[in-house]
């Protein structure tokens, strides 16, 4: 009985945690698609995708730093969140400040 229970507790860990993973890729997927497609339409200037770029790029350090020691922690994990959502809140006024290439 207990093994049974500590079995299926590893293995909702494992989803959740696999889960969590897929959450952090795909927002950096979107973010991606979003400065590009700022970037398309002229609504970013060339120093704000470079800002922007390399805001995207601290953050997959970030994660790659979490996942060295082969265990990303809940703080890590919500500090990476963080990030992302701090990022995608400079896209947005980014894209919105009336500023373009034109």
């Amino acid at each position: 009985m207990k093994a049974t229970v500590l079995t299926a507790a590893i293995v909702l860990g494992a989803i959740f945690n696999n889960a969590d993973a897929q959450v952090v890729k795909q927002r950096a997927q979107n973010q991606h698609h979003r400065i590009k497609q700022g970037v398309k339409s002229g609504e970013l200037t060339k120093k704000e995708t470079v800002n922007l770029a390399k805001d995207q790029k601290e953050i997959r350090n970030e994660v790659k730093d979490a996942k060295s020691d082969g265990v990303v922690t809940k703080d890590e994990r919500k500090e990476i969140k963080q990030d992302q959502r701090q990022a995608s809140r400079k896209i947005y006024r980014k894209k919105h400040n009336n500023r373009d290439r034109n």
